[in-house]
């Protein structure tokens, strides 16, 4: 009893985090900063921005947005600020959240790698409007694409510069090379070897 009375309620968390010079993501009453990112991170972050903005722009009622936009996940009472996320959904118009992403992309940072593979995707994976889940690597040429709920999630790994990133809900692909173009990798001998390019989750979203 004494840990729930601890617990930020989602009011109070909102109400803190527009005055708070440092971002915040809200997990059931938890509240966590964010720490800073690599300058890969950002590279990649803003190329996909780019391309998304554009894509957007073909696209009516489509909206990109940048990691200081919050991400309302109501079935795990959480709120989350993915790198990336575009919403088409009309109805979607609160000023400080989405509720209704069709695509969210997180580019794995060594801090957060866990929570993004983990929580985050099985949170996200409760978002009944998701399209796509990307996880972006910045020490290797690879993503990782989670389609949308609904039971088991057959995932797809990219790791080859020709592999192509298809995003439908704003109908756009990007082949890895252009995702990557202009990023300094590390070695690849530095890294540890690559999964497999398929796997099936067997952990659905309410796992």
């Amino acid at each position: 009893m004494q840990k729930e009375a601890c617990k930020t309620s989602v009011a109070e968390y909102l109400d803190r985090e527009e005055r708070s010079p440092v971002r915040h993501e809200y997990v059931d009453g938890e509240v966590h900063a964010m720490v800073g990112a690599s300058r890969r991170h950002n590279l990649l972050v803003t190329k996909l921005l780019k391309h998304a903005a554009i894509a957007a722009d073909r696209k009516e009622g489509c909206e990109v947005f940048s990691g200081s936009m919050k991400v309302h996940v109501a079935a795990r009472n959480s709120f989350y600020y993915p790198d990336l996320s575009v919403c088409c959904d009309p109805q979607d118009r609160e000023e400080l959240y989405l509720t209704r992403p069709c695509l969210l992309i997180e580019v794995l940072s060594p801090s957060t790698a866990g929570v993004d593979r983990r929580e985050k995707r099985l949170s996200y994976a409760t978002l009944q409007s998701l399209c796509e889940y990307v996880i972006v690597e910045q020490d290797r040429m690879r993503v990782t694409v989670y389609p949308s709920a609904g039971g088991p999630w057959l995932v797809r790994i990219l790791n080859e510069p020709e592999d192509t990133l298809e995003l439908s809900c704003l109908d756009l692909r990007l082949t890895l090379r252009e995702i990557y173009a202009g990023v300094d990798l590390p070695a690849p001998g530095t890294l540890e070897p690559e999964a497999p390019a398929y796997e099936v989750l067997q952990d659905s979203a309410s796992g």
